[in-house]
């Protein structure tokens, strides 16, 4: 398993073994696979080496936020737990499958009542409750 200092909180993080409703930070890629950015992203279930994730983004449009996104307000009592420095925005349609090996940094850990949001965008986002 390798493992890293997280430079910034001191704590050693495990990335290879990635759990469900941690978050971390990987290049995830753009949907035309052009081009990749890192951002953080937040693992929805891990199958031995690989986690499927979602993207999670700072840079949106309050006046377009469609039922498959994940509005993390940061007057949240439990917006500090997440450790993210901006209002963050999870778009359960930006979907992508990881080697775990490419996680580079654990951030946190989204709290379960904000988990449980997710649920129910991401059927949305796959079509599951048609």
């Amino acid at each position: 398993m390798m493992t890293r200092v997280n430079p910034k909180r001191g704590e050693i993080c495990s990335l290879r073994s990635p759990t469900t409703s941690s978050y971390g930070l990987l290049r995830f890629p753009f949907t035309n696979l052009s081009y990749s950015k890192v951002r953080p992203a937040l693992i929805i279930a891990t199958y031995g080496e690989d986690s499927i994730v979602l993207g999670i983004f700072s840079r949106v449009s309050l006046s377009e936020i469609r039922d498959t996104w994940i509005l993390i307000d940061d007057s949240d009592p439990n917006f500090v737990q997440t450790g993210l420095m901006r209002t963050p925005l999870i778009k359960a349609e930006n979907i992508a499958v990881i080697h775990n090996s490419i996680l580079t940094r654990k951030l946190g850990t989204l709290p379960k009542h904000l988990m449980n949001q997710v649920n129910p965008a991401l059927k949305k986002a796959l079509k599951l409750d048609d």
